[in-house]
Formats: C-alpha cells, structure tokens, sequence
C-alpha cells in the first residue's frame, strides 16, 4: 500500500466521525423522533441538498425507468432499510454496540459473495471472519459468554445484523452490478457541453434516494397509522435532521468515495473501523454512557479480523 497523503488521510477520517455522529444523534433522538419517521426525514432533506447537485439525471427519465427494477432494490436495501433498522436499533440498543456489531460488516460481505457470486474467501479471510463474528458475540453477550446459551439478545442487536447484512447485498450490487448499468450500456447524461456521459456520484446517489424514499416514506408512514408516532419539534431535533441529512449521508459518501479511489479499499477498511471507537468516545461524552471492558476487547477482535482477511484476495471460483 503506498503512502497515504495527510489529506486523504483527513477524507478517510471524515466518515467514520460522521457515521459514529450519526449513531449518538439516533440515540439522543428516541422519544422525540420515531425511528422510522427519523430515516424518512433524513433522506428527504438530502434529497434536496442533492437536487442541485445531480438534477441533470431527470432530464432523462427513461434511462432510469428502463432499469427500475434493479435501482429499487439498490434504494430500498442502501437507503430505504438500512438506516431504518439502523435508527430502530438505536431505540434498545447503544452506539458502542451498533457501530461495534456493524464493524463486522466484512464478514457478511465474504457470505454473500461466496454464496451467491462465486467469491470464494481465502483461508487468511476466514480466520479474520472467526476474530470478527466472536468480537460481535462479545458484544452481544454483554461479556458474559453464559448470555449466549440463554440467547438473551437485545432487539436493536438483531436489527443491525438485519441491516449490515442488507448491506452487504447492496455492497455486492454495486459491485457486480447488471449489464444495463455497466460499460456502453450504463445510464447516460447530457452535461453541460452537451455531450453524454455517466452519471456522477451525486447523480447516483439522488437516484438511490428517490428510489430508497418509496419505502422510507411508506415504513414512516405505517409506523404513524400503528402507533404513537409523534415528533416532538425542538430546535434540537431540527440540527439533528439537518446534521444527518448533510454529514452522514452526503459528506461521508463522497469523502469516503475519494478516499477509496486516491488509498484503496484495503486502507478505507482499516479506517472505517475506526467508527465504533470513535462512537464509544462520543457516547461517553454526550451521552453518558461509558464503554464497556468488553467493548475494547470487541473492537480489537473485530480489527484484527479485518487485519488478517485483508491479507490474501479471494479466490473466483468457475
């Protein structure tokens, strides 16, 4: 890996810091925003912070609505599921334990593509999966291994691993995406020059969103009609719509954009772990609540999975 410049260093560090901001924000919004109605609000804010940005991608309607089906699923599991299951964890659970289970994240990424892209993991990626999944169990069992022969699992534990394990499929579509979003046959724009080209990052992401807000909305929606779904409006909950809306869901996804494309993603990884330590920082100072000694032995196994998986490539298999 070659030397990492300070500023891509600084791109790199940006989202985690804003991704464990994003998990103190939720917890310091229960019982003033619903989960659901909090995801929904968050992307429609930054669906208009976007609109500026990659508004030239409605001016060809049928590019999207011939690939419907496949930038649906993308919306619905990166944006629509996701930090909905994200934010509902939050109601039972803590950042530390969020960001610590959603740490594993390399792990589901190594099942999906073997199971379902022929993606084989080396034996260096599995050893690295075992030090992840126990650092996960610790979490789990509050550091008390007899805890998981009673299967006393936390519900907003159960939704993080539904909502990483959604994300790896996402993951897993972005990358081996279909023949009708890659090469010649990839979704076009006419720029500025009036000349077509690809879409942009900005361009992307606002068509997730549309698609994502389909489902966000609906969820939100049902969560009003079944129950007590009331937003208590503060000047406080208003920064915290505003700070979701800009930090964790557009900086973040175009710093981390160029910090994976200036360092790789063998480095991004060792800095995307770095949002359970950072969260269990801010946890203790916004919110009180101190990390746990099982949460420092959590975040060591958990790195040191991703340490020793980067190691090898995975092997393809025919």
């Amino acid at each position: 890996m070659s030397r990492i410049s300070a500023r891509t260093a600084f791109l790199m560090s940006l989202p985690p810091l804003l991704w464990a901001g994003n998990a103190v924000v939720g917890r310091l919004m229960v019982g003033q925003v619903p989960p659901l109605a909090l995801n929904a609000l968050r992307w429609s804010l930054a669906l208009l912070i976007l609109l500026p940005l990659g508004w030239r991608v409605l001016r060809a309607p049928g590019e999207i609505a011939s690939r419907w089906p496949h930038l649906l699923l993308l919306g619905t599991l990166g944006v629509g599921s996701y930090n909905a299951l994200q934010y509902m964890a939050l109601v039972s659970s803590t950042p530390i334990n969020v960001t610590l289970i959603a740490a594993s994240m390399p792990v589901w990424m190594l099942a999906v593509g073997a199971l379902f892209h022929g993606v084989h993991p080396s034996r260096a990626q599995l050893v690295g999966a075992v030090l992840s999944l126990a650092g996960v169990l610790l979490v789990i069992a509050r550091g008390s291994p007899a805890a998981l022969a009673r299967v006393q699992f936390v519900i907003g534990d159960l939704y993080v691993l539904a909502a990483i394990i959604g994300w790896a499929f996402y993951s897993w579509m972005l990358a081996r995406p279909p023949a009708s979003m890659r090469g010649a046959s990839a979704p076009q724009v006419t720029g500025d020059d009036g000349q077509p080209r690809g879409w942009n990052w900005a361009e992307t992401l606002l068509v997730q969103v549309m698609f994502g807000l389909l489902g966000a909305s609906a969820a939100a929606g049902a969560e009003r009609a079944l129950g007590d779904a009331t937003i208590h409006w503060s000047p406080a909950v208003l920064l915290a719509l505003v700070y979701v809306a800009i930090g964790p869901s557009v900086i973040a996804y175009r710093c981390w954009g160029l910090g994976v494309a200036r360092a790789g993603p063998a480095a991004a990884a060792f800095f995307g772990n770095l949002t359970p330590l950072i969260a269990a920082l801010l946890s203790a100072a916004v919110l009180g609540e101190a990390p746990r000694w099982y949460h420092a032995l959590a975040f060591a196994l958990i790195v040191g999975g991703i340490v020793v998986s980067s190691r090898a490539p995975p092997r393809t298999g025919h």
